[in-house]
C-alpha cells in the first residue's frame, strides 16, 4: 500500500532518528553550564529546559502513535470531534507544555536526558519495522492549534517523521555557543515547509 501516492520510507524515519540521536549527544556533551542557563531564542525555556523539551518530542510520538492505530480505524466524524475538543483546551495544553518541561529539565539532563532519548529511539526502531504499509497510511484528525506541524489530518507515517520536526524546530532556537545560529528565518521556514505556505514576517513561538 502507498501513502499519499508514494510507498512508506521507512528508511529515511530510520535516518532522521539517528541524526536526532547523534546530536542531542553532541549537545549535552559539548554544552557549558552557562550555555544550558542561557535562555533560549524566542522562548522562555532556558537552553536546559528546551534539550529536554526536543527529547520529550519523541515519547508524544510514541504516544500518538497509538492514537493513530485506534482512531484510524473509527469512523471519521468521531476522530474530527476529538480534535476539536482537544483545539478548546490550547490554551491550557500550552501552559502545561510550558511548566512540563521547566519541570522535567531538573530530573533529566546530561545521562538521564541521552538515555532516555536512546531508549525511546531504539523503541521506535523496533516499532517501525514492524508496521504494515497499510498502518503507516492509517490517519487520524489532530488538534492543529496545538503544534505548528499538526495538520488537519495526518498518517502514522507522518507522525514519525513529526518528532524530528519538532525537534529540527526547537534546535533552531538553542543558543548554545559553538552552534551555528538558525536565526527566525529558520525557524519561519521550517514551520511553512511543514505547513506548505509562505513564511510569515516573524515565525509563531
Amino acid at each position: 500500500m502507498t501513502v499519499n501516492g508514494q510507498p512508506p520510507d521507512r528508511r529515511s524515519i530510520h535516518d532522521e532518528l539517528e541524526r536526532v540521536r547523534t546530536d542531542l549527544h553532541h549537545l549535552v556533551a559539548t554544552a557549558t553550564t552557562a550555555d544550558l542557563r542561557r535562555r533560549t531564542d524566542g522562548t522562555r525555556w532556558t537552553n536546559q529546559q528546551m534539550l529536554w523539551h526536543m527529547a520529550f518530542g519523541y515519547l508524544v510520538v510514541s504516544r500518538l502513535l497509538r492514537l493513530v492505530c485506534l482512531f484510524g480505524r473509527l469512523p471519521d466524524p468521531l476522530g474530527r470531534a476529538f480534535a476539536a475538543v482537544l483545539d478548546a483546551g490550547t490554551r491550557p495544553f500550552h501552559h502545561i507544555n510550558y511548566l512540563g518541561s521547566v519541570g522535567g529539565a531538573l530530573v533529566f539532563h546530561e545521562a538521564r536526558l541521552t538515555g532516555q532519548l536512546d531508549r525511546t529511539i531504539d523503541r521506535l526502531h523496533r516499532r517501525l519495522d514492524a508496521e504494515s504499509d497499510a498502518a503507516l497510511a492509517r490517519r487520524m484528525h489532530f488538534p492543529v492549534d496545538w503544534d505548528p506541524f499538526f495538520r488537519d489530518t495526518m498518517t502514522l507515517e507522518e507522525v514519525y517523521h513529526y518528532g524530528t520536526q519538532h525537534y529540527d524546530f526547537h534546535r533552531a532556537q538553542l543558543t548554545i555557543e559553538g552552534q551555528a545560529p538558525r536565526g527566525g528565518r529558520r525557524i519561519a521556514r521550517l514551520v511553512a515547509d511543514a505547513r506548505g505556505r509562505p513564511p510569515a514576517t516573524r515565525p509563531p513561538h
